[in-house]
C-alpha cells in the first residue's frame, strides 16, 4: 500500500451564467462541471431545494457516495486478506443533512451495504471486517460527523 501524501486536482467549472451572472439569487443556474484528467466529466448542480438541477449531481449526494465507496473499498481489501470471497457488494447509503438559517451541516451518514460472500466463509469475521474497514476509511477518518454502518452479511454456494 503506498504511504505517504497524496493529491488530488479537479476541476469545478460553474456554466450556469443564464446572460447576467449572479444579479439576483433567482438569475443563475447552479449547473457546474467536475473533471480531472483522464476521466467521464461529472455533471453537477446543487439540490432541488437550492434552485439546483436533479438529474444532476450534487456536492451532498457526492458526499455521501465518497464515504460508501471510500467504505466499501477498504471492506473488499480487508476481505480479501482474511481470505473471506466477497460475491456481490451494494450498499443503500443515507445522508442526513439539516440546514437551518444560519448554517447546513450533515449529521450523519449511515451506511447500508449488503453482501453475499461464498459458502464457508466466516459470516462473524465479515461482519466485523465492516467495523475494521470503517476505522481504516479516509473518508470516515476526516469527516466531522458520524458515519454508521448497518452491514446483511448473506451466502451463496460456490
Amino acid at each position: 500500500m503506498a504511504s505517504g501524501e497524496h493529491r488530488y486536482r479537479v476541476s469545478v467549472e460553474w456554466i450556469g451564467n443564464q446572460g447576467s451572472g449572479t444579479s439576483g439569487y433567482r438569475d443563475y443556474g447552479r449547473n457546474h462541471e467536475i473533471r480531472t484528467e483522464g476521466k467521464p466529466m461529472i455533471p453537477g448542480s446543487s439540490d432541488p431545494a437550492f434552485r439546483g438541477d436533479a438529474s444532476r449531481w450534487n456536492p451532498e449526494d457526492l458526499l455521501v457516495a465518497s464515504a460508501s465507496a471510500c467504505h466499501k473499498l477498504w471492506y473488499l481489501h480487508l476481505c480479501s486478506e482474511a481470505g473471506i470471497v466477497v460475491e456481490t457488494y451494494r450498499d443503500e447509503a443515507v445522508g442526513t443533512m439539516i440546514d437551518t438559517a444560519t448554517e447546513g451541516r450533515f449529521t450523519k451518514i449511515v451506511l447500508h451495504p449488503h453482501v453475499t460472500i461464498r459458502a464457508g466463509g466466516d459470516v462473524a469475521l465479515a461482519t466485523e471486517l465492516h467495523h475494521a474497514a470503517h476505522e481504516k476509511g479516509y473518508v470516515a477518518n476526516s469527516v466531522n460527523f458520524p458515519i454508521e454502518c448497518e452491514p446483511v452479511i448473506d451466502t451463496i454456494a460456490k
